[in-house]
């Protein structure tokens, strides 16, 4: 899926949508990448002269990547966290760097899902963990 087709499932929009392109193996196993530019919005002040990507959007990108999973249920609906559980974070990425996400649903209850996701780069672990959501009904304005 490409970073356009995606936009067909998440809500996220520039300079959000934290995700390039997407292989969805099966319903519960997804291959995801992000090309980190140098030019994100989060990098101009983390940290100047040595740019390095904050965990928490590390771990955004890892959310976009497992609500890709539960893509049949998205529709009129959008994901919270409701936790982050086990996070490592063992290796910095930066500028130049392509990100890669390996994430599963493991487990589904009523409108919450869970997921366990690794990110990567280069073939070398930058961060892991388990993340769980809920789908709630879009509410229009």
């Amino acid at each position: 899926m490409t970073r356009e087709e995606l936009k067909n499932y998440l809500p996220h929009r520039e300079p959000m949508l934290l995700i390039d392109e997407i292989d969805l193996d099966d319903q519960h196993v997804a291959h995801s990448k992000y090309h980190v530019t140098g030019e994100e919005f989060f990098l101009k002040g983390h940290f100047p002269g040595k740019p390095v990507v904050p965990g928490v959007i590390l771990c955004e990108i890892m959310a976009q990547s497992c609500a890709l999973l539960m893509k049949e249920d998205l529709p009129g609906k959008l994901t919270f966290y409701t936790g982050i559980n086990n996070v490592r974070f063992k290796n910095q990425v930066v500028p130049g760097d392509t990100v890669e996400v390996d994430c599963v649903l493991t487990a589904h209850r009523a409108n919450i899902y869970f997921c366990d996701a690794k990110l990567s780069v280069g073939g070398k672990m930058c961060v892991s963990g388990s993340l769980s959501f809920a789908l709630v009904p879009k509410q229009e304005n």
